[in-house]
């Protein structure tokens, strides 16, 4: 039998011995690395961080005129649903009648048969001309009873013996039919439509050859010369205008800010809405321009009284938490809650605070701000 050749013999406590010089060295590198960890950038100093530069704007308290806005539609003063005022077919329809059409006053829009309206008048005057002559036979009876009886020298009894009821009846025939005459010219006249005021027709609802009935539409038509506007001022707004208001002038502004021309205040006050508690202000428009169309939703824009000691500020000084930040002479951040008057055009207005001006107010103010925290205010010119 071949015997197998024995390795070299292990020694244990060689191999303990590699493996504990293996974990010190690993240890010794983790070490090193925590000492050497961020601390590259890391640079001792002792000066205090600069305070955050804050862009001020300077205001003195002015005596300014309030201008108090709201929104309205522009609405036509007339706009109407013409409606049929006699019954018969409808023989013409003029072009002022079409949809879109801009029609003036008494333009012919449509024609109704006239043929039962021309006999009615006819039968009307002849029940007239029958009046008349009844009125004519009882005038001379009333007159040969008085020769009568002056001949006879006889005082009449009654005023039967003179035929006076009977002409007081004949006068009063007269006259209830020359009122069925003009009943029955009006109705003819009916049958040519017109329109009542000038304006655009927005809609037709009848045809050529219809047979209308009283009360049936005809069209729709708009006013184009006059407009009228119905604003709402709450109770702070309404104060601070300049009453009475009657009379005034108010600025009419477009959404880009273009103001198209001017109306004028027909009423205003007196009562308030029942659904917005706000105070209505009637306004008209007369003869306006091309720029001003009915439907339109405008900014009306009133003037009002002559306020003293306010601040007229940028809208950005205004926090979402509405206070606003001043800079004291210290360069101290204060915080104030103002008392906004009215806004206008990207400004608002403000009482202005107590003490003795002019403030620095932070044009810009940030989230971060903390009253009593220290500034570096920068002036800004614009």
């Amino acid at each position: 039998m071949t015997e197998k050749l024995a390795g070299p013999p292990q020694n244990p406590k060689r191999r303990w011995l590699w493996i504990v010089l293996a974990l010190l060295l690993l240890v010794a590198i983790v070490i090193l690395l925590f000492d050497t960890e961020d601390t590259i950038d890391v640079q001792a100093t002792t000066t205090m961080p600069q305070p955050p530069v804050v862009s001020v704007v300077t205001m003195p308290p002015k005596r300014v005129q309030a201008q108090i806005s709201a929104f309205a539609e522009v609405r036509p003063r007339w706009d109407a649903e013409l409606k049929s005022a006699v019954s018969g077919r409808i023989i013409a329809v003029h072009d002022a009648a079409l949809s879109g059409a801009k029609v003036e006053r008494e333009s012919p829009l449509f024609s109704i048969e006239k043929a039962p309206y021309d006999s009615a008048v006819a039968a009307a005057e002849v029940e007239l001309e029958q009046a008349k002559l009844g009125l004519l036979r009882a005038q001379n009876n009333v007159t040969v009873a008085r020769r009568q009886f002056d001949r006879d020298e006889v005082e009449p009894p009654t005023d039967l013996a003179l035929n006076l009821p009977q002409l007081r009846v004949a006068e009063k025939i007269v006259v209830a039919a020359e009122a069925r005459l003009n009943a029955a010219r009006t109705e003819l006249a009916e049958t040519d439509v017109v329109a009542p005021f000038s304006g655009f027709v927005t809609r037709r609802f009848a045809s050529l050859g219809q047979t209308v009935a009283p009360g049936d539409a005809l069209l729709h038509i708009s006013d184009d010369r006059q407009f009228e506007l119905v604003a709402e001022f709450s109770q702070a707004d309404w104060a601070l205008l300049d009453h009475p208001v009657s009379g005034a002038k108010a600025n009419l502004i477009h959404r880009s800010g273009a103001v198209l021309g001017k109306a004028q205040v027909r009423r205003g006050g007196g009562f308030l809405d029942q659904n917005t508690r706000q105070v209505r202000v009637f306004l008209d428009v007369t003869s306006p321009d091309d720029q001003i169309l009915a439907g339109d939703f405008l900014k009306v824009r009133l003037p009002g009284r002559m306020i003293s000691d306010t601040l007229t500020l940028p809208e950005s000084t205004l926090t979402r938490a509405g206070f606003i930040w001043l800079v004291g002479n210290d360069e101290h951040l204060q915080r104030i809650n103002p008392d906004i008057l009215f806004r206008n055009e990207g400004t608002i207005t403000i009482s202005a605070p107590e003490g003795s001006g002019p403030w620095r107010v932070a044009k810009t103010p940030l989230a971060s701000f903390l009253p009593g925290q220290r500034v570096t205010p920068l002036l800004d010119e614009g």
